[in-house]
């Protein structure tokens, strides 16, 4: 178990990437604390996790307001004594071209996007210059290292969370911190699943694979990314597309 007794923070985790992390993290021995916006989704995903023997808490909050933040990092410290990894995996998208994206489009991606992950990144960073040792994952994206069409505000926070990660990589290094991110490629959800089947074809063939990415393949990422196999490994943003960008 890679990640036995180690505390870790997963947003946006009562679906999708999130709560398939909060499953593999548990499976591998974590302490989980669940954040997500819905109490009944952070609930049922945290009785999920206690089912399968993991020791699971849960916060209802939004990662946009800082006061809510540092209330479940202060309460993730006071039950568990510590914070170990932080996965920044929540995210939206509110797709339009560039002439077409209203004003609310544009801030409310990166508000969530960038200065969600920002509040939740630099609460926790507190924490763990005290401990002296932490990791900080950030969900990027390949939109972030590429651009995409009719995704100008998408784009923008998952490149700015490439240069974050960077930026904290050499800022915390000396207190024993690491912070990576991951830009996944096509990855078959919930939402992908609502797709027409050309649009899903394309995705696939982008791969040399010839198929989409697995939530469980990104959260295989993050657990090896928060375990001490990666001790060596800061500043880095790691592609699992399936060598779509290729």
């Amino acid at each position: 178990m890679r990640l036995k007794d180690k505390v870790a923070i997963i947003t946006g985790a009562s679906g999708g990437i999130g709560e398939v992390t909060a499953k593999k993290f548990a499976l591998e021995g974590a302490k989980v604390v669940i954040v997500d916006l819905k109490k009944e989704d952070v609930d049922r995903t945290v009785l999920d996790l206690q089912r399968i023997g993991c020791e699971a808490i849960g916060f209802d909050a939004d990662v946009t307001k800082r006061e809510q933040v540092d209330q479940f990092i202060n309460d993730t410290v006071a039950y568990f004594g510590r914070i170990d990894a932080v996965i920044n995996n929540a995210g939206i998208t509110q797709d339009a071209q560039l002439i077409k994206m209203t004003e609310e489009q544009w801030d409310r991606v990166i508000d969530v996007n960038l200065k969600g992950v920002f509040n939740v990144a630099q609460s926790a960073a507190k924490v763990m210059i005290e401990q002296k040792n932490g990791v900080i994952l950030n969900a990027s994206s390949v939109v972030g290292l590429y651009g995409n069409f009719g995704q100008t505000n998408y784009a923008a926070s998952k490149f700015g969370i490439n240069g974050m990660t960077k930026t904290w990589a050499r800022e915390l290094g000396k207190y024993g911190i690491r912070v990576n991110a991951i830009a996944p490629g096509f990855i078959a959800t919930s939402m992908t699943q609502k797709m027409p089947e050309k649009v899903l074809e394309m995705m696939k063939n982008k791969s040399p694979l010839k198929r989409m990415g697995s939530p469980e393949d990104i959260a295989n990422g993050y657990a090896y990314l928060a375990s001490d196999e990666a001790s060596f490994i800061t500043g880095a943003v790691i592609s699992i597309d399936g060598g779509a960008v290729i």
